[in-house]
């Protein structure tokens, strides 16, 4: 009995040095800390590098250019977002950071995941409604300013809300918005999502042939494109 017991407390011994032992060199590990084999991080490219880094810049993280490439910039944008939502600060978006983002990592994503389909119908309506006829890059450069304004504080701060925020565009109030959007026009819209911006920051556009407001004369033009002045 003296033997089966001495043998019983050496298993257990073996058995708690199994388990404790790697705790104490390596912590407690849960399932937020171990990252998914689908992870942006310093070197990744991609589609969802480009929904990543839109998302961190309409946050106002400043993630730099929407370019696909998850370079220093981006993970320091990254950095602070964790810090600010109280998750690990690794500069890497795993499965905690990605939810927190409203991101869902996989192995390919599509070019626009990080908006609804109906923000993507509400801003090719847009686009056909004020700039069809207009060159493509005029189209994109419209939607470009409509996302602009969703992440400028002194604009509603989603799609929605920046097209029908009171007088703000003319198609709206002429009925025009209601005109059923074209393949160019979503193509615009899909690259204005993607971070095309044209207008380099531009939260303004007018036709100065038919503008009728003296104030919008007041803001500097940064560039001409098709019909439409686009300023800041």
């Amino acid at each position: 009995m003296k033997k089966t017991t001495a043998l019983r407390t050496i298993l257990v011994a073996v058995v708690l040095a199994a388990v404790i032992i790697p705790v104490l060199l390596f912590g407690v590990q849960d399932s937020s800390s171990v990252e998914e084999s689908a992870v942006l991080k310093v070197g990744s490219s991609g589609s969802q590098v480009k929904t990543l880094q839109t998302k961190l810049n309409n946050w106002g993280y400043d993630a730099g250019t929407v370019d696909g490439i998850f370079g220093s910039k981006t993970q320091a944008a990254v950095k602070r977002f964790q810090q600010k939502n109280g998750l690990v600060v690794d500069g890497i978006v795993g499965a905690k950071t990605a939810a927190a983002l409203g991101m869902t990592l996989s192995s390919s994503s599509s070019s626009n995941s990080s908006y609804s389909s109906q923000d993507v119908y509400l801003l090719a309506k847009c686009i056909h409604a004020e700039a069809r006829g207009e060159p493509y890059i005029g189209q994109v450069a419209v939607g470009a300013v409509v996302l602009n304004r969703v992440k400028s504080s002194s604009f509603p701060n989603s799609i929605s809300g920046v097209i029908y925020q009171p007088y703000a565009f003319t198609a709206v109030i002429d009925g025009q918005m209601n005109l059923e959007p074209n393949d160019t026009a979503y193509n615009a819209a899909r690259d204005a999502m993607n971070g095309w911006d044209p207008t380099n920051g531009c939260i303004y556009y007018y036709n100065p042939a038919t503008a009728t407001s003296s104030w919008i004369w007041s803001r500097p033009v940064m560039i001409t494109i098709g019909k439409h002045n686009f300023a800041k």
